[in-house]
């Protein structure tokens, strides 16, 4: 079980909400940077190690800032998000494009920036000849296409993964690209996703580290770097525990010093955490608008789903805090809903909580991964602003919200909207 606290209590978000009215997200600076200073110092026995913070994860700029100022690299999967490195100074190998079904346009775009192109499939290498995109430094994505087991928990079926290549094309791959001018190589593989199990690195780096072994003895390339990609989960549920990033980096270490150190090699290890670096430091901030009962009771709220998705897409769990109300005990059972035409537009079900009153501030925790970046327009709704807690205190708003203007802008083409 972890300790559920906030950065924040009634009367900072009453001050906040003077400004920005909810729904709003609101990210914690101090935790951010904690957490990531708690990952280098786990991986700070690979000197090449680096954080590639996953961008699709919380795609604004203000963020990624803080995390480049880090030294954390980013790992972008498109356009846009390669535009935010660019905007912000983070080009060559501080780049990972990790994309799948990817167009000429991103390949182009990608190595113009310099960076690190991480192939999801063989195919695409007579893409990239036909284009004469080339990238100096190339990774390659790996699917052993069994069963990923860890202490007998079955972490993926892993035929059924649109993601990476097989083992013999994987080596056919880098082969190719060597014979075409690479002249750095690396492996990547994501083969578990939010899981708090602490064996999952280091049994998926006994897994990379052994392929490495294997490319150079069939190809005679050395492989400079493991990418061990994300999916390392954070505890969403209260009686969850969170992970020892300490303990599983020993855990790796002991890996590597067994396979790469004792065969003579010095590889670079790569993670990117992008949910755990910030998931449990972004809060969605909503105002109770009505109590409804019926056959159920039910908490509405001014956030929906198109806030945040998650509990609507796949019935994810998001603990939820009604401010100034921690310490009553939870007596009343509640759907915590939005105002969307659909049924699923529920944040919580059959959820025990305080009683809950018209005008109530609610959080909905662990949002600052996969929150913000999910949403969507459905019924009109407007994407709602994005604030950030800054280390000393201060609260400054770093996306605004959306307008009914934002919704109509690519109406432009029709006379009657142009002057919205």
């Amino acid at each position: 079980m972890h300790n559920i606290t906030l950065p924040f209590d009634k009367e900072k978000i009453e001050r906040i909400e003077k400004s920005f009215p909810t729904p709003f997200y609101l990210y914690d600076e101090k935790g951010i940077v904690s957490c990531v200073e708690r990952i280098k110092k786990a991986f700070s026995w690979n000197e090449g190690y680096r954080e590639y913070f996953a961008v699709k994860a919380t795609p604004n700029p203000a963020i990624i800032k803080i995390l480049n100022s880090l030294g954390c690299g980013i790992d972008c999967a498109g356009e846009a998000e390669l535009i935010i490195g660019q905007k912000l100074g983070i080009t060559g190998e501080n780049i990972m494009f990790s994309s799948n079904d990817t167009s000429e346009k991103d390949y182009l775009f990608a190595n113009s920036l310099g960076a690190i192109v991480n192939l999801d499939d063989c195919s695409h290498i007579d893409m990239l000849e036909r284009i004469g995109c080339i990238p100096k430094t190339v990774c390659f994505r790996y699917n052993p296409g069994t069963d990923f087991i860890v202490q007998n928990d079955i972490m993926g079926e892993l035929k059924n993964s649109k993601f990476g290549m097989t083992k013999a094309q994987l080596l056919e791959s880098v082969k190719r690209m060597k014979a075409l001018g690479s002249e750095k190589f690396g492996i990547h593989a994501m083969l578990a996703s939010c899981t708090l199990n602490e064996n999952y690195y280091p049994t998926l780096a006994r897994e990379l580290f052994s392929l490495a072994l294997e490319i150079r003895k069939e190809t005679g390339v050395e492989v400079s770097f493991v990418n061990l990609s994300g999916g390392i989960g954070i505890p969403y549920r209260p009686e969850e525990s969170e992970v020892d990033i300490e303990r599983i980096g020993e855990s790796v270490h002991m890996v590597y010093d067994e396979l790469i150190a004792a065969n003579g090699m010095n590889v670079s290890l790569f993670t990117e955490m992008g949910r755990y670096v910030t998931g449990p430091y972004g809060y969605l901030v909503t105002r109770v608008l009505h109590l409804k009962h019926t056959y159920k009771d039910y908490i509405g709220v001014n956030a929906t789903a198109c806030n945040l998705m998650r509990p609507a897409m796949y019935g994810a769990y998001h603990h939820i805090t009604l401010l100034g109300k921690e310490d009553e005990k939870n007596t009343k059972m509640y759907d915590v809903t939005g105002s969307l035409c659909e049924n699923n537009d529920k944040f919580a079900v059959d959820r025990m909580l305080p009683e809950a009153e018209e005008g109530d501030i609610l959080v909905i925790h662990d949002a600052g991964a996969h929150g913000y970046s999910m949403g969507y327009n459905y019924n009109g709704k407007l994407k709602c602003a994005e604030l950030l807690l800054e280390k000393g205190g201060n609260v400054r708003i770093i996306r605004r919200a959306e307008t009914v203007k934002d919704y109509f802008a690519t109406l432009d083409i029709l006379p009657e909207f142009r002057r919205l």
